[in-house]
């Protein structure tokens, strides 16, 4: 506007205000009183220029009001206008600049150079002292212990000491302080005013220590800006700023009162960066912006905050009305005053405790206020001025407020930037044109000229003086300093120069991200820490899909809806966790439970949007610190855990999107967290979006954990930039991107990636499998090619890469064993299979290849079979099940058939049982018979032929033992090895398979390379640990990160130093290789088992022996301290000091120590044995095994009884277990056994110590009987903690057997006399008292005689308790089998059974006497009554075993002596005078012996006749009912009363509940035998047969003799094999012997019907036999009658 023009309408005018900044304070506030806005308000227009006496108000801002001057306002009701309009302010800030003046300028921000750095009120002080005690305070109130709360409670706020000492004895700490509010402390017993004063002292100290994000800046008028502009500009506001600052100095002078109001600590937000409308970023609901100020150079933004009123007060128009106003009128400031700025709508400015919160406005459409600034431009400023305008003011910019809990909200802030480039503003003055409004219709509106300016923080209408001198005065002056300010930006903009750049940070981030490796490894485990992302950065997110996430941590509650997480779980598995998940002390089970190592772990630290819970929810920062900082410090304590990942394969990436402002903010106590758990930041990479998140996370971080983080931050290259660079970075992939795998007809599935990581247990075999992958066409592919042939050659295991390079050109096959063909035949025979699943076994010795052949087995069948690993050793059946189902079934709709599963299992724990799972999840049901799953079970043993012959399965094995076939090929194959290795005779493991495994050579390497070593080096010493764990324990290793810890390796991570380079030149006879069990790591052990054993002998050799290693072991602290796999150690260091072996369990021998302890009693002495087993215990004071087995050495090498009955006892304390219950009888019985082999004579004295030997001792065996019923079933030393005991432990009735024969023999031997001894047995059965051995004349006799009588009661238990303990092993061996029965092989139950039939004869011998000498007491008294006949037949029972139910059913393999038991359980059954109380049990036992007579000779005319049976049986059953104790009585009814459709028994009531009778068996037998069902199960001794009567029942012995006789021919198979594989039931005789019933199956049972209301459950035999689904079908099978109940055998369903 050029002076000359016309004057606006007369308007007040402010007077000069400019003044001198070096005027004394007077001065200075006489001129601040002529300032703008200290006139009187504003004169009303005269009617000259108002003709309609309409009230003008100013057009400034600084008037009431402004938005009536638009001729858009629309009308609005309940007003004083004539139209009935209402007048409303323009905006909250339309006021005088008087009026703000009770707003207190931020006067500490001075010159500060980020815009974007929250401004505080002070510097962050080094330290509190107290002037009394100079006591030093840490500088975050939250680190203070409770002294030093106590002493600046009583030093500095002068609380009562009372009230004090009662905060710390209720261990009131800085923590709590800071958390409490008024009434916590009331509840703790402070007073009201106190607890006012604490909070409020509190607040003020957490005011005064909060840290400046950003140093105060010196107030020079000359800065640097951290965009880096260098400016003098800002002398030219620096007078006007320094009057304002003095106009408000004096205003709180006049009101001292508005200085008193402490301002609250207020939670602070990042401004966005100034003219980047593209850059994401939040705002946070309720928390605050900087306070305005002004100017401090031209190219520093200047920042005016606005609210408009809510939308439900005034309609949209209005608002868009308010929007556009104040908008341009900030812009013209901006522009006349030619500094950058920004205003903000959506943030309070009213002046005190709520300046710059920020609110949000709620907006139905962004576009209307665009438009509105598009469409507005030119009302507002003139002509010639409208494109400058568009040129400097930017578009609105929106920022989304989100909620204080991380959740997005409604609500928007409006931003809009002006930026008055010299180039576009030159010189000019920018006047705004505001429009007043008519109070009538069709009146022309009235415009208004207005100049603003920005005066202070505020923007000031230069036109307001109506005085027209003083305005025209105005207008001059103001086109003086608009051509100083135009000259001064033309300065700041030439000499601005922009920031250096910076180190280049694409070589840090990969320097970083790699660890200094060429590329970014799978091997490392990445722990991503992120914010919420903004909706236009996720695209660049999608770098994370490519690294190896062990865990994120998200602090985005949103994030799978529409965040990172969403982006990352489109493609790629990852479980949503929360971090309370992680607070237990059990870290394997949270391994298992949360699918660790197998799939990511999404952790969302500020819980998920729209969970309700309490430990879910999203929080608030203040309430996440109270409530949830505790899960995560407890979360990173166990992610962190050496334990869990060893810290060389840990990176932790932090991605910052927006600026931390606070410095409890929730990442940043997690980086703490992290920080802590590291001890550091070598593991840690920061990606920051920009310059301004990396300064504030760089300062809060220095204040926290004192460190610079500058070196390990990426803050100038975008996310576009670092998502590109990671990816570049990635090793090139070894799997085709597209895997695709076999279906029906020749078909294939595509197999995506996130589903195949669904199935975390199995390894995929794909049918493209290595082909067109990125390796092949990358550069490197040859060294890969070598790396992966030499890894493989040197003994480690073998990948799908070593098949496929074996078909390329010029390659020559992968070398097959001579058993290839036999494996593949059994896997796809000609016939084919029957069975759903079947299982193939291939046994080999360790180191021979058999793993390296299943595998080749599987790469040949890709293409037919759907062929997986189960590569997770923890992984249960069920898992596996499950997973192989889905594979089975993947890509399949409602077709029929599948492609069946080839499924490789390598020295799986449980192969039965697996299969019965497989056959439960995965059968079709609509093809039962077809096969769907095979597994090929790869066993590891030392005798695989003896294996092999004794599994029922089919099978082959291989050993270590070449062909000259196999020789040939691994002789060709080791010249191409020549030709493409530079040392192939390095390749340990490929030679001493093409050795043929000759001792010599494996010697001869050994010593050849360990020549040198140094065994008391690091190196000797972990060879040493190696040889010796590799040597005893089969599958044994160390974890990479523990061997490094050993050899002094440090910080891995940055390959510095590596374990093949320590150990170089021994380091060729180790392997590195991954595991999986509890997690995935690297492990190191020897090439071969056979090298273990040699270098074992090279360090005997230099005088270090067994002992010394296994000392030396147990005294190495680094092995036990917290590391990765340590677990695993410390069971096999256990396993290998106290694991026997035993032929049961395919050992070559039974050895009563571990084979380690035997050769070290063997090669150095019994001394030394003990020596390592005292230090075992020392190392493993917890270990109940060791003290055991150390107790058992001293028991039976040593003699030492009283040491090792210390041992045991001890063992005893720390776990009570059967066995080691046992180990405490042992030890007595051994010592009972020592003393009567060395006393020469009998006394007295050694009776008595042998009595008290023996009581204590069947003390100890009923002890460990009874807490076999108890005993854990998990095998301790099982490392997967799934192996489970296959046997009931009876060694504790075992043990009292021996001992009480042991005794009984001593006992009678103390006496040389025949008639003595005949009277001490009839003394130890009960029929004499003892005073009978009385003989006055031999006093020594006498005194034996007295301790006998002193032992009364315990000798005369001991007859009835052998008769129990006999009882029991009959039960247990008659009625109960063993689950797992391994073929040819000696089980336990065999050898139990030789030893109680031993024992069992020498009780007949002493209490029941011989043949003859029967015969001759009979001859003496040929008159014996009947009750003495029925003892003596009851006696003759008992010698032929058949005096019980279980002894009539073992007589059913003894016919030759079947009429002789009949005939004596006839007599008793007929002539007992006590029948009454033994009628039952004796009617029982009789009803049987009729039938075993049967199976034996059904032609006896002493048979009694088949409805006979059922009327004694009937009898019984009166009396006892259906709750009696015997489940003998209702296996009969099973047996006799079985329902036919032709039966006889209409007449009896009883046969229509043979289903309660079934009912009643199987509770009976459960309450006598539960506690050994996980080991045994019920033995069918009789099936339902084709006829009537007796006839119906056949008993197994006959169908045994008929399967004998029908394969006579086939040695290889033996009855038992028979029976498990099933063939049994193919045989023709069988089927032609055995009735085969009709039934259905219903949810998973098996029902018989007979009549109409007879339906009787039967349980499968096998679990298997029965398919899951619940389907309803019928089935045909055979009944096997147990005392459990009905079994259910050779279940088919009908087709």
């Amino acid at each position: 506007m050029d002076p000359k023009k016309p004057s606006p309408p007369s308007a007040p005018s402010p007077e000069n205000s400019k003044s001198s900044s070096r005027k004394k304070k007077k001065k200075r506030k006489k001129n601040v009183q002529q300032m703008p806005g200290s006139s009187a308000p504003p004169p009303i227009c005269s009617s000259k220029n108002n003709p309609e006496g309409f009230e003008r108000r100013s057009a400034s801002p600084t008037s009431p009001s402004l938005h009536s001057m638009s001729p858009e306002r629309p009308a609005m009701a309940n007003g004083k206008t004539e139209d009935g309009c209402s007048r409303r302010s323009a905006s909250p800030t339309a006021q005088s600049l008087h009026s703000m003046s009770t707003e207190r300028p931020d006067l500490s921000s001075g010159t500060c150079k980020d815009r974007n750095v929250v401004p505080v009120e002070s510097s962050v002080p080094g330290r509190l002292t107290t002037k009394e005690e100079d006591k030093v305070f840490p500088l975050i109130m939250e680190d203070w212990t409770k002294e030093d709360v106590r002493h600046w409670l009583i030093t500095h706020l002068r609380i009562s000491p009372k009230v004090a000492q009662n905060l710390y004895d209720q261990e009131t700490s800085g923590a709590c302080l800071v958390s409490f509010e008024k009434q916590d402390l009331i509840e703790l017993g402070v007073s009201l005013a106190p607890a006012l004063q604490i909070l409020r002292q509190v607040e003020r100290f957490n005011r005064r220590s909060e840290p400046s994000a950003q140093p105060q800046e010196s107030q020079e008028i000359k800065s640097v800006t951290d965009s880096g502009f260098y400016s003098e500009s800002a002398s030219v506001l620096h007078e006007g700023r320094y009057v304002f600052e003095e106009q408000i100095t004096d205003h709180f002078d006049e009101h001292p009162q508005i200085q008193s109001l402490s301002p609250v600590k207020r939670a602070m937000c990042v401004l966005r960066p100034f003219d980047k409308s593209n850059t994401p970023v939040f705002y946070t609901e309720h928390h605050f912006l900087p306070a305005v100020a002004g100017p401090s150079n031209l190219l520093e933004p200047v920042h005016e905050y606005q609210f408009l009123p809510d939308s439900d007060k005034i309609s949209q128009r209005e608002a868009l009305f308010e929007f556009t106003n104040e908008m341009f009128c900030f812009a013209a400031s901006c522009m006349n005053s030619r500094t950058n700025g920004t205003i903000h709508f959506g943030v309070k400015d009213e002046p005190g405790q709520e300046h710059g919160r920020i609110i949000g406005h709620k907006i139905s459409s962004r576009s209307l206020y665009s438009e509105a600034f598009e469409s507005h431009v030119s009302k507002y400023f003139e002509q010639q001025h409208i494109k400058s305008a568009r040129m400097c003011i930017r578009p609105p910019v929106f920022v989304q407020v989100q909620c204080e809990d991380g959740t997005a909200s409604d609500k928007w802030v409006i931003e809009v930037d002006v930026v008055p480039i010299y180039s576009e503003t030159q010189e000019s003055v920018f006047y705004t044109i505001l429009e007043i409004p008519s109070t009538k219709k069709n009146k022309q509106q009235p415009e208004i000229q207005c100049l603003f300016v920005r005066y202070g923080s505020k923007k000031v209408n230069i036109l307001y003086d109506s005085n027209p001198r003083v305005f025209q005065d105005k207008i001059k002056e103001i086109h003086e300093k608009v051509k100083h300010w135009a000259s001064a930006r033309r300065v700041a903009e030439e000499t601005y120069e922009p920031p250096p750049p910076s180190e280049h940070q694409g070589h840090r981030l990969k320097q970083l991200i790699t660890c200094g490796q060429d590329s970014l490894s799978d091997l490392v485990q990445l722990f991503v820490v992120t914010d919420k992302c903004p909706s236009s950065q996720l695209e660049y997110m999608d770098f994370l899909k490519e690294l190896n996430l062990f865990a994120v941590l998200d602090f985005d509650p949103e994030s799978d809806t529409n965040g990172t997480s969403n982006l990352y779980r489109k493609d790629r598995a990852a479980n949503l966790h929360f971090p309370h998940m992680y607070t237990t002390q059990d870290r394997t089970s949270v391994i298992a439970k949360l699918n660790l190592f197998k799939q990511t772990s999404w952790v969302f630290c500020n819980g998920h949007a729209g969970e309700e819970s309490e430990s879910e929810r999203p929080l608030t920062p203040s309430t996440w610190l109270k409530k949830r900082s505790g899960d995560i410090n407890n979360m990173v304590s166990f992610l962190c855990s050496p334990d869990l990942l060893p810290k060389h394969s840990l990176l932790v990436l932090i991605i910052l999107h927006s600026p931390i402002s606070d410095i409890s903010s929730p990442i940043l106590e997690t980086f703490c967290a992290l920080y802590r758990s590291l001890e550091g930041m070598d593991n840690m990479l920061c990606l920051c979006k920009d310059s301004t998140v990396f300064s504030h996370w760089k300062n809060f971080v220095e204040i926290r954990c004192k460190e610079d983080i500058s070196n390990k931050c990426i803050y100038t290259l975008s996310f576009h930039e670092i998502s590109s660079t990671i990816k570049k970075l990635k090793e090139p992939q070894t799997r085709a991107s597209r895997r695709f795998l076999p279906s029906t007809g020749s078909s294939s599935v595509l197999l995506e990636k996130k589903e195949e990581e669904m199935m975390t247990d199995l390894e995929i075999l794909c049918e493209n499998e290595c082909e067109k992958t990125e390796i092949e066409t990358n550069k490197s592919f040859e060294e890969f090619k070598k790396n992966t042939e030499e890894v493989f050659y040197r003994g480690g295991p073998v990948s799908w890469w070593n098949f496929y390079l074996s078909e390329q050109p010029g390659s020559l096959p992968f070398i097959k064993r001579d058993k290839y063909d036999d494996l593949h035949q059994l896997i796809c025979p000609v016939q084919g299979y029957t069975s759903p699943c079947v299982i193939v076994s291939l046994f080999h010795q360790p180191g021979c290849g058999g793993t390296t052949l299943a595998m080749l087995v599987l790469w040949s069948l890709k293409n037919k079979f759907r062929c997986a690993v189960v590569k997770n050793q923890m992984a249960t059946n069920k898992e596996i099940a499950l997973q192989v189902r889905t594979l089975l079934t993947y890509g399949k709709q409602e077709q029929s058939g599948y492609t069946p599963v080839l499924l490789l299992v390598d020295n799986w724990y449980d192969v039965d049982d697996l299969k019965q799972c497989i056959i439960s999840a995965a059968t079709d049901r609509n093809q039962p018979n077809n096969l769907v799953v095979l597994i090929l079970n790869c066993e590891r043993t030392p005798f695989p032929k003896k294996n092999s012959n004794n599994c029922y399965n089919s099978n082959v094995f291989i050993s270590a033992k070449l062909s000259s076939n196999e020789k040939k090929m691994f002789l060709n194959k080791y010249q191409e090895l020549k030709d493409n290795h530079d040392k192939p005779d390095t390749f340990y493991a490929f030679m001493i398979l093409k050795n043929d495994f000759s001792k010599g050579y494996i010697s001869d390497l050994v010593n050849n390379i360990l020549k040198d070593l140094d065994i008391a080096s690091q190196q000797g010493r972990l060879l040493s640990f190696l040889a010796l764990l590799n040597t005893y324990v089969n599958g044994s290793y160390m974890s990479l990160s523990l061997c490094e810890e050993l050899m002094g390796i440090r910080n891995p991570l940055w390959g510095q130093e590596t374990l093949e380079d320590k150990m170089n030149p021994y380091s060729t006879l180790l392997i590195t290789f991954t595991v999986e069990e509890h997690g995935t790591y690297q492990a190191v052990r020897l090439l071969h088992p056979m090298i273990a054993e040699n270098c074992i002998k090279v360090f005997k050799e230099h005088q270090l022996d067994l002992s010394n290693i296994t000392t030396d072991l147990l005294f190495c602290e680094n092995i036990y301290k917290t590391c990765m796999g340590k677990d695993f150690v410390n069971q096999f260091i256990q396993s290998m000091l106290v694991t026997r072996t035993r032929r049961e369990q395919g050992d070559d021998k039974t050895t009563l120590f571990s084979p380690l302890i035997e050769n070290i009693q063997k090669e150095e002495g019994f001394d030394k044995a003990k020596e390592v087993l005292e230090r075992a215990i020392d190392r493993f004071d917890r270990s109940a095994t060791l003290p055991q087995a150390l107790a058992r050495h001293m028991c039976l090498n040593e003699k030492d009884f009283d040491s090792a009955l210390k041992w045991a006892l001890d063992a005893q304390s720390k776990r009570s277990n059967s066995y080691i219950a046992d180990t405490v009888g042992q030890v007595y019985k051994s010592h009972l056994k020592k003393l009567i082999e060395d006393y020469k004579e009998s006394s007295a004295e050694s009776l008595e110590e042998c009595l008290q030997l023996a009581s204590k001792a069947v003390s100890a065996f009923k002890d460990s009987q009874e807490l076999a019923k108890k005993d854990e079933q998990n095998d301790p030393f099982d490392r997967h903690g799934r192996k489970v005991r296959t046997g009931y432990n009876t060694s504790g009735y075992l043990g009292e057997t021996e001992v009480i024969i042991m005794l009984l023999d001593f006992i009678t031997e103390l006496f040389s006399d025949r008639h003595k001894r005949d009277n001490m047995l009839q003394v130890l059965r009960g029929h004499q008292p003892v005073s009978i051995l009385s003989f006055h004349s031999d006093p020594e006799i006498n005194a034996i005689v007295n301790v006998l009588k002193d032992h009364g009661r315990f000798l005369l238990s001991l007859k009835p308790r052998l008769k129990e303990i006999f009882i029991f092993f009959e039960n247990y061996f008659i009625y109960l089998r063993p689950r797992h029965v391994p073929l040819k092989k000696e089980t336990v139950d065999e050898r139990n059974k030789r030893k109680v039939s031993e024992q069992f004869k020498r009780y007949i011998e002493l209490f029941n006497g011989s043949k003859e000498e029967k015969e001759q007491e009979r001859a003496k008294n040929p008159k014996l009554s009947q009750q003495q006949i029925i003892d003596d037949h009851r006696r003759d029972l008992e010698m032929m075993q058949a005096d019980s139910f279980a002894g009539l059913l073992q007589s059913l393999s003894h016919k030759n002596q079947s009429e002789i038991i009949f005939e004596k359980w006839k007599f008793i059954f007929e002539h007992s005078f006590s029948r009454y109380q033994s009628i039952n049990s004796d009617t029982v036992n009789y009803i049987l012996a009729n039938i075993v007579l049967h199976s034996a000779k059904s032609s006896s005319s002493l048979l009694k006749k088949y409805d006979e049976l059922v009327a004694l049986l009937n009898d019984v059953l009166q009396r006892e009912g259906t709750r009696s104790n015997l489940p003998e009585l209702y296996y009969l009814c099973m047996l006799l009363m079985w329902p036919s459709k032709d039966q006889t028994l209409k007449n009896f009531t009883e046969y229509n509940n043979i289903s309660t009778y079934i009912a009643s068996a199987k509770r009976s037998f459960h309450k006598r035998f539960s506690f050994i069902f996980p080991s045994r199960s019920a033995i069918a001794h009789f099936f339902l047969g084709d006829g009537n009567g007796l006839k119906r029942i056949v008993s197994k012995a006959k169908l045994d003799q008929i399967l004998l006789e029908s394969n006579a021919s086939d040695d290889n198979l033996s009855i038992h094999q028979l029976w498990h594989s099933g063939l049994a039931w193919s045989t023709h005789k069988i089927q032609e012997k055995l009735l085969r019933v009709k039934g259905r199956s219903e949810n998973g049972d098996i029902y018989v019907t007979y009549g109409a209301n007879t339906k009787i459950l039967i349980r499968p035999a096998y679990l298997g036999d029965i398919r899951s689904g619940s389907s309803r079908e019928e089935v045909s099978f055979y009944i096997g009658f147990t005392l459990e109940g009905p079994v259910a055998y050779d279940v088919k369903y009908k087709k």
